[in-house]
């Protein structure tokens, strides 16, 4: 099988079950932003400081893979059988979170990104994560979307700053705070 089926040279994409739609689909832009960032997720599980971490981030970009299949599928048309996203997933982010905090010192003000390459890595996929939900709810409005989407997004997107915070402190690297100009 070739990579290149030249069926997308007009503009148009194929969704699992075999509808066509736009590239510029919002759907497409959302579980394409949701690819974006679970290959910024690889990119911080290469630099994973600890085993833990990697395997939660392998756990999510799984997680992550999931949500694309369902945001690329055509409810109506596809007859194949999707993996799960269960308030388990959610869960799992929330007790991470969790013991990720216990190591840290608690939110005082707000951080500015950096530090760290690793901590701006981090950082970057926070924001994909953000612009991914923002883009998931936006195609929720046109298209079905489990709830459960987007809270899984948004939970992630606080793994994520709170990974930042946990990797400036492995890293002894400084969490500069944002002191507004007066």
């Amino acid at each position: 099988m070739k990579v290149y089926t030249k069926k997308g040279d007009k503009g148009e994409t194929g969704l699992i079950g075999g509808t066509r739609v736009s590239k510029a689909h919002v759907r497409i832009e959302a579980y394409g932003t949701v690819d974006e960032l679970n290959s910024y997720t690889g990119l911080l599980r290469d630099t994973a400081v600890d085993d833990l971490r990697k395997d939660q981030l392998i756990e999510i970009q799984d997680r992550l893979f999931t949500l694309g299949s369902w945001l690329a599928n055509d409810e109506e048309k596809s007859k194949m059988k999707l993996p799960e996203l269960m308030e388990s997933d959610v869960d799992y982010l929330e007790k991470a979170i969790d013991e990720m905090e216990e190591s840290l010192e608690p939110m005082k003000f707000f951080v500015l990104p950096g530090g760290h390459v690793n901590v701006s890595y981090c950082h970057i996929a926070r924001c994909v994560c953000r612009r991914s939900e923002r883009l998931v709810v936006r195609a929720s409005e046109v298209i079905p979307v489990s709830d459960l989407v987007i809270s899984y997004l948004n939970r992630l997107s606080d793994y994520l700053f709170v990974y930042s915070r946990y990797l400036c402190a492995k890293l002894e690297a400084e969490e500069i705070p944002w002191k507004p100009r007066k």
